[in-house]
């Protein structure tokens, strides 16, 4: 099976796998020319990951620059080196009761704007070497503290050392990382067991296909795709008729003029054919003193 066809694949990540390995058996499945993920999984972590396929692609930034939503559990009294299961055991300690009033106080204090400190086993570069490799060699070198954004986050209680969470999440968080840290803030320390995402932006697990049940489906002839116009359907977006679509794709960007101003907030907005499918994207930029719209993605036919 060969497939010309651009989008975005919904794919369920099983435990296990890389993102990458996952990326490789799609592109195997599908023959296409073009394939990559949107937003990579730790091996260890399942749930939804986007796969761009042919121009699907180009809106990697897009995604990997939304909100992310994740169900984890962690286990307190315990802390590893990697923040997770994978991770060797660096200290254990005992765990007192963590009551409603508890939970409740670990909810304000990790909502909203936080300063992060990243984990050696990440894939940052120090002197452009990956952290992660240090941190196989026992080493560690000082990380800055990183601006991240919890929109929600949901705690409950499972037993006395595990407590489940919902949690949703701007580009850049460490879900493990929150999870050690608040361990840090009851005094117990804690390691992240489980890891699931749920969403990227508006797009859902339950719209998603395992691995396996993609490859039945392309057995059977079909190409489970999500056009670029629906997976992008959150932002805004305008249709064109055909004579200013093709001034565009001769790269005469003047014709962004006509989109006028954007409204309050809006920094991207799609640019439609007249049977409704995604033919550009463009991006508002204040370069200029009055500000200005710029070509930031343009999608072949």
């Amino acid at each position: 099976m060969i497939t010309t066809q651009s989008g975005v694949l919904l794919i369920d990540k099983p435990v296990g796998p890389s993102s990458a390995q996952v990326v490789q058996r799609v592109k195997t499945l599908l023959g296409a020319k073009k394939v990559g993920h949107l937003g990579t999984l730790d091996p260890f972590a399942s749930g939804l990951l986007l796969i761009g396929v042919n121009e699907g692609t180009k809106i990697a930034d897009i995604f990997l620059s939304g909100t992310k939503r994740y169900h984890g559990v962690m286990v307190l009294g315990v802390e590893t080196d990697s923040q997770d299961g994978t991770g060797k055991v660096i200290n254990t300690r005992p765990v007192g009761p963590v009551g409603e009033a508890e939970l409740i106080r670990l909810e304000q204090k990790f909502t909203g704007e936080l300063k992060q400190v990243p984990p050696m086993f990440s894939a940052l570069k120090k002197d452009g070497v990956r952290l992660y490799q240090l941190a196989r060699q026992g080493k560690e070198v000082h990380r800055e503290p990183r601006s991240i954004r919890i929109d929600s986050l949901t705690l409950r209680q499972l037993s006395n050392t595990e407590i489940e969470f919902e949690v949703t999440c701007s580009r850049g968080t460490y879900v493990r990382t929150l999870a050690a840290d608040m361990g840090q803030e009851l005094g117990c320390g804690a390691h992240l067991t489980r890891l699931r995402r749920t969403a990227c932006d508006h797009l859902n697990l339950d719209q998603a296909l395992t691995p396996d049940a993609l490859a039945e489906r392309c057995a059977a002839g079909e190409t489970p795709l999500l056009s670029l116009r629906s997976a992008l359907s959150h932002l805004p977006a305008v249709a064109w008729r055909s004579p200013l679509i093709s001034r565009l794709r001769l790269g005469q960007q003047d014709v962004l003029t006509q989109l006028g101003r954007p409204r309050e907030g809006e920094k991207l907005l799609g640019i439609l054919d007249p049977r409704g499918g995604l033919v550009a994207l463009a991006e508002w930029t204040d370069d200029v003193a009055v500000g200005r719209w710029r070509l930031l993605r343009i999608f072949k036919e």
